[in-house]
This record gives structure tokens, C-alpha cells and sequence, in this order.
């Protein structure tokens, strides 16, 4: 299957929440070649993000990315994303033949004030939102770039993410059931939540930044 080429340029609305994840459950997640950053003693950071990209975005489709830790590969600082689910096949194909991320297709359901995230009729993670959401960034959009490492047969791939909102405080209760794929994270409660409003997100050509000693392309792509 065709797909665009990167960069790709997406438009429309995010959720996102940050955990403390123990660092021996990210493990199992994240391939060897790359060291945990830990943040707390035996707690790194991760992060599960919703979006809905719009018209004028190289493509419409929903997206669920769960980043399990944060993590080091030859001095380099970035997040490895264990699980990525989108709605559209041309997404999944560019995600894993240009970035080396797993995506694989889901359903989503989205409102005001749900979204549900299903894969092979097993729900993912819900979200119920609150109606409180307060500015963050008043008079200006933020702007946020993020390093990110995916893996393509065995190069270790890093890329940068440009992301520029309307940052909104906005309370959401997260809930992951125990036989989804996402519960063996173990994310619990989120430290917070944010919605990014008015997004526009770039996903940029990755370079090549090494080559991974173990199997990477099984624990991406599969």
C-alpha cells in the first residue's frame, strides 16, 4: 500500500496523560539496547496520548500512542512508544516502513466526553472526560519538540516530533481493563492530564542513529 512520505503534518485535538511507571515493568516493553531513564528511584516516566487528526492533515484517522518509559540510546534522551493503534491503513503502513513503529488498527469512539479505544473487539482503554478544562497558554500556543526512537530490521531509528497547541488543563479518568493489551504496563492514575487544543503535530524524517544488538524488528513489529 502508498502512503505519504515524512514529514507528515497533523491537525486537530489531543489528550494526553503522564504516569510514573516502575521501572522493572517497562522492562519487558523496551528492547535491550536502550537504558530507563528513571526520574523517581525505580520510577521512569510514560505517557499514554489520544488524538483525532482533522482535514488539512496528511491524513484523517484517531491515534492511541502509550509510551512505557523514557529512555537513552548512545547519549541521545527520547521516549520508545511500545504501543501505537490508528485507523487507517495508510497510517500503519507509513508508521512502520518510515518510522519503525508498531502500529496496528483499532476502532475508536469519540464525543465530548468519551473515547473508547477497541482492537480485535477488545477495548484498549477508555477515557471519560470532565467538563473542566482550563488554559494553560492564554495568548500564545505552546511549542514542544520531543525525540523519539523507533526500529526499522535492526537500525535504531530517531525522529523528531514538533508539536504546537493550546494547552488546556483538562481532568480525565483513564480506565485500562485487565485483559487489555495496555494493563501489563501498568499505568495507573495519571500524576495529570492535558488537551491540546487548535494541534498541529509534525512527525519528521527519522535518521538512522545505530544498530540494535537484540531482535528490535520483534518488539517493534510485532
Amino acid at each position: 500500500m502508498s502512503y505519504p512520505q515524512a514529514p507528515w503534518h497533523l491537525y486537530g485535538t489531543a489528550l494526553q496523560s503522564f504516569h510514573t511507571i516502575d521501572v522493572e515493568k517497562a522492562k519487558q516493553f523496551v528492547p535491550l539496547d536502550f537504558d530507563i531513564v528513571s526520574v523517581l528511584p525505580g520510577k521512569t516516566v510514560g505517557s499514554l496520548y489520544l488524538s483525532v487528526y482533522e482535514p488539512h492533515s496528511t491524513l484523517q484517522y484517531h491515534e492511541l500512542i502509550v509510551v512505557p518509559a523514557l529512555v537513552r540510546y548512545r547519549g541521545k534522551i527520547g521516549a520508545w512508544i511500545s504501543h501505537i493503534y490508528v485507523d487507517h491503513p495508510q497510517s500503519v503502513d507509513g508508521g512502520r516502513n518510515i518510522w519503525g513503529l508498531p502500529k496496528q488498527m483499532a476502532d475508536f469512539t469519540w464525543d465530548d466526553r468519551h473515547v473508547t479505544v477497541s482492537h480485535d473487539s477488545q477495548m484498549l482503554c477508555q477515557v471519560d472526560r470532565s467538563s473542566i478544562e482550563v488554559p494553560l497558554s492564554l495568548w500564545q500556543k505552546i511549542r514542544v519538540s520531543a525525540d523519539v526512537f523507533g526500529g526499522l530490521e535492526r537500525d535504531v531509528l530517531a525522529f523528531q516530533g514538533n508539536l504546537s497547541a493550546q494547552l488546556k488543563w483538562s481532568p480525565f479518568r483513564l480506565d485500562i481493563p485487565a485483559a487489555s493489551l495496555l494493563a501489563p504496563i501498568d499505568l495507573g492514575d495519571p500524576l495529570f492530564t492535558v488537551q491540546f487544543d487548535e494541534l498541529h503535530l509534525k512527525a519528521n524524517q527519522p535518521a538512522i542513529v545505530g544498530t540494535a544488538q537484540s531482535l528490535l524488528s520483534e518488539v517493534v513489529l510485532n
